[in-house]
């Protein structure tokens, strides 16, 4: 399907749907699950051109030495870049580049470049996980913004608004449980790096519970419970969030080394800055996108090929020092590949506040992961560009970004990284199924206590 295309469907699609609790797929569509498009819902063919293959069952291999928990070595550490984008050829390039990557080419034309590496259409995830995608597909809706009818899979994997989109990337496969070990760092305007967070986080999705019962799933899809080691102001700090499908239900507590006691957080949402993050990104900043869509009306634009970081094993591999640029991230050290994405649009919705109105997303069609977002604040003016690093998991499997992500502001000139695992003994941990205390705030308070 060309861009026009998909733009003139997802119109048609858009306006049959308006106002209305409606299912994503008739089973005929869904049967194409099995035929034309992925398990997921992508396209199972390549371009015309040939510079993106065909799907074939993604990338499932264990690396050599591997051992769970420990570094990830890159797949394709062999391979040499095909081209390289820079400010001088971006025109070139233009219809493949997102508004926040042209910009960052304009700001700093000497330094920012995007090395183009073949593609490798590397997603993949266990059978159950298809079997309950195919089910979401004629089962799941949406009720207002709410999604219904869905578990364990892909919620919509034939998206016909963009509400529908974004939920498949807040419910995106990265497995079930798992535990790292990263950095926050951000990168003020003058190049000083600054570690925000040094943190053990244990996360659950609740959602994918392989053995749950559907029926009894009360709709917290995503928790979370990162305690700090550092930087030193920091340490004993800690932060517990349970997301909901139902917005007004999900519920946030941070526990203050300096109260000696845990806190609801009233607000855990929207453009709230995030104390997981000190305060750097808002809460629906986190992995791109993150959290409630009612702040938003959503639109689907359609599907369209573009550069996108993407297999990103590489970026684990230096140092510190070494993947941290002045004003951005070390392009050494950063893979882009050609992938076709649905582009989502987001406008301030009627009634609501927000410190960016206006947001473009680009979901990849294999994964659903919004690799990269752009905000404009209330002047019309380009402000964040976002982006996440989807890494290789072949022992899920799974190609997702384990908390890779991070920012670009384009006015300040600071920015901010996440999830840097480099240099930690321990990274994405694939864990045995939590226990219910876990991720409670009782759970919590004992840990983050110094």
């Amino acid at each position: 399907m060309t861009y026009e295309t998909t733009k003139t469907i997802a119109a048609i699609c858009g306006a049959l749907l308006l106002g209305t609790a409606a299912h994503a797929a008739t089973p005929e569509e869904a049967a194409q699950l099995k035929a034309t498009l992925t398990p997921l819902g992508g396209e199972r063919a390549g371009n015309k051109d040939g510079t993106i293959p065909a799907w074939d069952g993604g990338f499932t291999k264990a690396m050599p030495g591997f051992a769970n928990g420990g570094k990830r070595g890159d797949p394709f550490a062999s391979e040499k870049p095909l081209y390289t984008i820079t400010a001088k050829n971006a025109a070139q390039y233009a219809d493949k580049l997102s508004d926040g990557v042209k910009e960052m080419l304009r700001k700093y034309p000497d330094t920012y470049r995007l090395d183009i590496y073949p593609t490798h259409r590397t997603a993949a995830a266990p059978q159950w996980v298809y079997d309950n995608t195919a089910r979401n597909a004629v089962n799941g809706k949406l009720n207002g913004q709410t999604p219904e009818g869905i578990y364990g899979g892909i919620p919509f994997p034939i998206p016909k608004s963009g509400a529908e989109a974004m939920w498949n990337h807040s419910l995106r496969w990265r497995g079930t449980d798992w535990h790292a070990d990263f950095r926050g760092i951000q990168v003020t305007a003058d190049g000083k790096p600054v570690v925000t967070v040094d943190g053990r986080g244990d996360f659950q999705m609740p959602y994918y519970s392989k053995d749950g019962d559907a029926a009894a799933f009360n709709g917290e899809y995503w928790l979370i419970r990162l305690v700090n080691a550092g930087p030193p102001i920091r340490a004993g700090e800690a932060i517990l969030g349970r997301e909901n499908l139902k917005a007004e239900k999900s519920q946030a507590w941070v526990y203050l080394t300096g109260q000696r006691r845990v806190r609801k957080l009233p607000v855990a949402c929207c453009d709230t800055p995030t104390p997981a993050t000190a305060g750097i990104m808002s809460f629906d900043e986190v992995d791109v996108f993150t959290g409630r869509l009612d702040r938003f009306d959503w639109k689907l634009v359609g599907k369209k090929e573009m550069y996108i970081p993407y297999n990103a094993n590489k970026m684990l591999q230096p140092k510190i020092a070494d993947l941290l640029g002045k004003n951005h991230l070390n392009p050494d050290y950063i893979r882009w590949e050609l992938h076709r994405v649905w582009v989502v649009e987001a406008s301030l919705a009627p009634g609501k506040r927000h410190q960016a109105p206006k947001g473009r997303y680009y979901l990849d069609e294999d994964t659903w992961t919004a690799v990269l977002g752009d905000r404009w604040d209330a002047n019309g003016q380009l402000w964040k560009t976002m982006f996440a690093n989807p890494i290789v998991m072949p022992d899920l499997p799974a190609t997702a970004p384990p908390q890779q992500f991070g920012f670009y502001d384009l006015v300040s000139g600071a920015w901010y990284v996440n999830g840097v695992m480099n240099e930690k003994a321990e990274q994405y941990k694939v864990m045995p199924r939590y226990g219910n205390t876990v991720f409670t705030p009782e759970a919590m308070a004992g840990e983050g206590q110094r």
